[in-house]
């Protein structure tokens, strides 16, 4: 029994050995048979022609080898309008999203000098300001027709789907025109003619103003005041930023903008008659605080109180630092319908967050300045530092005016 047991098995052996060996033959068969991929042929064409006539055989990559990238996009077709010739932008050209996402950014309008100006009004401002268009995106030919051409000539101009100026635009209702341009430089700009001869000797002085829509109408103020120029203190919010722009309707190409200016290099701007007066919405008196010795030895704070002493004794430094009184400067308070405008004139201007700085009432007491103050009724805070600034520039463009008036009635009596 066992010889038939052994034979039974040893024929299951080689039945599996033999199935075994099959699968593994197969395998390498089909490993080795090649992989054909078959292309369509044109109509009439017999199979096999291509290659019996000698033409490219069409194949996949073989494995490792590197695949072929595709051709780069080609810019889209041109086209012209009245001697002008633009690009039309494909579908998926990103070339907008990419700028106008750059030129937002502060850091890159400080490296580059670049500014975004969006809407038909601000980019006609600009061009007859002088300031340098480089690119500009439209959406129709009729809102390019809206743009003085003759100063478009030289202009890289790119047609796009409004879809797309909607998309990256911060305007409720855009208008289909966003322009790139160089960052104006004060001294190269051409103003409006009707501006410069109304203009008066006043001058405005930001401090710490960081609210864009501030800024944008403080400087609208100051061009239909008259005046000269505006210097902005650092601190203040980026004058070239969109939101500022928007809020200025224009007024950044209309007046001298002088921005990211150091405390000691503004009297550099003003000439050494200017009076600079600061707008403060409190009517405080200026105090002098007691100056302590240099020794905090014990024995040399004598002109400390005993019960201060004690208590800086047992507080530490936080209390230490208490006893240094902020000494302010001596400037005079004045209500703002009094006179304080007699020629050359500034104002400063302080930030709602932070209001006036030291550095501004330190100059305002070299350059003989008052503090100005408007009265409001008990109970209000402060008013909107945009609102202030338009009551004193006004007040100051009347009081100026009033005192060329009468200095004329003197020579003539």
């Amino acid at each position: 029994p066992w010889l038939c047991t052994m034979a039974a098995l040893r024929g299951s052996v080689s039945r599996w050995a033999a199935t075994l060996t099959t699968g593994r033959r197969h395998v390498r068969t089909l490993r080795r048979r090649p992989l054909e991929v078959l292309y369509p042929r044109s109509e009439g064409a017999a199979p096999g022609a291509e290659h019996r006539a000698g033409g490219p055989e069409q194949r996949w990559p073989a494995a490792g080898s590197p695949v072929p990238e595709p051709s780069p996009r080609q810019p889209g077709r041109p086209a012209s309008l009245d001697g002008l010739s633009y690009e039309r932008a494909l579908p998926g050209d990103k070339r907008l999203a990419k700028v106008v996402t750059i030129v937002k950014s502060k850091k890159f309008r400080d490296q580059q000098g670049k500014i975004l100006v969006e809407g038909r009004r601000l980019i006609i401002d600009a061009l007859g300001a002088g300031a340098l268009l480089q690119t500009l995106f439209f959406s129709t030919v009729d809102s390019l027709k809206e743009l003085p051409l003759e100063k478009l000539k030289h202009v890289k101009l790119i047609k796009v789907k409004f879809e797309e100026i909607k998309m990256w635009s911060d305007l409720v209702t855009p208008q289909g025109a966003m322009g790139i341009f160089v960052r104006p430089d004060h001294s190269k700009m051409k103003y409006p003619s009707v501006q410069q001869e109304h203009t008066i000797p006043l001058f405005l002085i930001g401090d710490n103003i960081r609210d864009p829509g501030n800024l944008g109408t403080i400087l609208r103020s100051a061009v239909a005041a008259g005046c000269s120029k505006v210097l902005l203190t650092k601190g203040c919010v980026d004058v070239w930023e969109p939101k500022v722009l928007r809020a200025g309707m224009g007024a950044h190409f209309r007046i001298p903008l002088i921005s990211n200016l150091e405390w000691d290099v503004v009297p550099n701007y003003l000439t050494t008659s200017t009076r600079v007066h600061v707008a403060d919405h409190s009517h405080w008196s200026a105090e002098k605080s007691v100056v302590p010795p240099k020794s905090h030895a014990a024995s040399d704070q004598s002109w400390a109180s005993p019960t201060r002493q004690t208590e800086e004794q047992e507080s530490g430094t936080e209390d230490r630092e208490r006893r240094f009184l902020l000494s302010l400067p001596e400037v005079e308070a004045r209500c703002y319908h009094r006179t304080w405008a007699e020629g050359q004139t500034a104002v400063v201007i302080g930030g709602e967050t932070h209001g006036l700085s030291l550095e501004a009432l330190l100059l305002a007491q070299k350059m003989r300045g008052q503090r100005l103050y408007i009265p409001m009724i008990p109970g209000v805070d402060s008013l909107n530092s945009a609102m202030a600034a338009s009551i004193l520039l006004f007040e100051g463009r009347r009081q100026l005016l009033s005192s060329v008036a009468n200095g004329n009635r003197t020579e003539r009596t």
